[in-house]
């Protein structure tokens, strides 16, 4: 258990966390702003103009934070403790005894707070933005379509009135459709009384048009009420698919999901035999992120006790980059392994972590020799 901290831990961990807070500034803004030249392009669709544009980026802010904190903690925590070094005042603290677990638990200490917050941002305040924001997208490049935040897609073709829970963009190598589930139709008459609604399983959009599968419509007559049900039906519609794929990537990306709503999709994919692995890839990513954050700075850390204490801000920020890239590689190789010959996710994303640790438990071995 590590003592009551004093006044050498409470600035090694300042000097580290002020590195970090400023990398990730640097970079959410640099993101920022890539995506908003990207969002540019878009400008003069229906009424997204650059107020709009604007205020798109601006709520994925806390989205493009929680994404870049790992890379800006690792690249922070480098820089932080090449400060130390560089000016002699690591080397300091080691001859005044101070260990090196002991340095290591002094910087983890604000990097812990920082992913907790980052931890709750991601589940709350970083979705719920992201969900906002792809709504007034959509909202404002077509009238005929909004994304509600729990309720889904919607669209509207005359008086049809299409509601989807999800819906992704798929491709077998040859082919590429946009594909929804769970999706209802309301049809009203030119006088606004309701005529039927029908629930889908499945609305796959080919190029020889809709195809609705497991169907089951209910008619409002007058004087009665009726019901069918089909295994398949072609159905007649102008609706643009192409905007429906736009407005159902942003508003279905289960990376962006919280894990909550992760869990409740992975559960509706299995009780209807659908693909849950993308839903599994990103809610077990969700558990793992503070493990990832944390193995990440810690391995970083031994370098602080050797080569940077010669190298300046260019070769911690190489170095920074290096390590961070180097572990997003490792790991996304393993997780697109894990999709191929479907083993457990949850060990793609350990290994990673774990390679980590290790690589840092033998540099620490080697520099205490």
């Amino acid at each position: 258990m590590m003592p009551f901290p004093k006044i050498h831990d409470l600035y090694a961990a300042r000097t580290v966390a002020v590195t970090v807070l400023l990398t990730w500034m640097v970079l959410v803004g640099l993101d920022a702003v890539l995506a908003g030249v990207q969002e540019i392009k878009h400008m003069g669709d229906g009424d997204y103009g650059f107020v709009s544009v604007v205020t798109y980026v601006a709520y994925t802010v806390p989205r493009r934070a929680y994404v870049m904190f790992p890379t800006a903690a690792v690249i922070g925590t480098l820089m932080g403790l090449g400060q130390l070094a560089a000016t002699t005042e690591l080397t300091a603290l080691r001859a005044l005894g101070v260990s090196r677990r002991r340095l290591s638990l002094s910087v983890a200490a604000p990097l812990v707070l920082l992913t907790v917050a980052m931890m709750l941002n991601g589940e709350t305040l970083a979705p719920g933005a992201q969900r906002s924001a792809d709504a007034m997208k959509s909202a404002a490049r077509s009238r005929d379509m909004i994304v509600a935040q729990y309720s889904g897609l919607w669209a509207r073709e005359g008086n049809t009135f299409l509601n989807a829970r999800t819906g992704q963009e798929r491709s077998d190598g040859k082919d590429a459709w946009l594909e929804l589930n769970g999706v209802r139709l309301f049809e009203f008459d030119d006088d606004g009384r309701l005529e039927s609604i029908a629930d889908a399983a499945v609305a796959e959009h080919r190029a020889s048009g809709w195809l609705l599968r497991d169907v089951r419509r209910v008619y409002f007559e007058p004087r009665e009420v009726s019901a069918t049900s089909i295994g398949e039906e072609h159905w007649e519609s102008q609706l643009d698919a192409a905007a429906l794929a736009a407005s159902a990537g942003s508003a279905f990306r289960p990376r962006y999901m919280p894990a909550r709503d992760l869990a409740e999709g992975i559960e509706y994919r299995r009780r209807n035999r659908l693909d849950a692995s993308e839903f599994q890839e990103h809610y077990w990513g969700r558990w793992f992120y503070p493990f990832n954050v944390l193995a990440l700075c810690l391995a970083a850390i031994p370098f602080a006790f050797g080569s940077l204490r010669s190298g300046g801000l260019g070769r911690r920020l190489f170095i920074g980059i290096v390590f961070a890239l180097g572990f997003w590689l490792l790991q996304a190789q393993a997780v697109k392994l894990a999709a191929v010959y479907r083993f457990d996710y949850r060990l793609a994303y350990a290994v990673p972590p774990a390679v980590m640790l290790f690589v840092s438990w033998l540099l620490f071995r080697r520099r205490s020799g």
